[in-house]
């Protein structure tokens, strides 16, 4: 699968971590649904980590379809509420 991390490009993700990713994403998901920023801003920091280090950076000039996107780590509470589906960020 290819991720797109907003504002940094895209990694080829195997879609066997997507469990491991959707127990960060469960998280963040509780976090956003109680308003609670500071933790909200350490678990995004980790997902977007995990997709990191799980991932394989495609060449910046390669604009593959991304089946995923993920806010950037600065995004606010607010932004990645409104990318939210009933799944969290990742679906699963």
């Amino acid at each position: 699968m290819i991720v797109r991390i907003m504002g940094e490009g895209q990694v080829r993700l195997a879609d066997s971590h997507l469990t491991e990713l959707n127990k960060l994403d469960d998280i963040l998901l509780t976090e956003i649904q109680n308003g609670d920023v500071p933790a909200f801003r350490q678990t995004l920091q980790a997902l977007l980590a995990k997709v990191r280090e799980l991932g394989d950076p495609l060449p910046d000039d390669s604009l593959e379809p991304s089946e995923l996107i993920l806010p950037a780590e600065d995004a606010t509470l607010e932004e990645v509420r409104d990318l939210l589906s009933d799944d969290g960020l990742i679906p699963g």
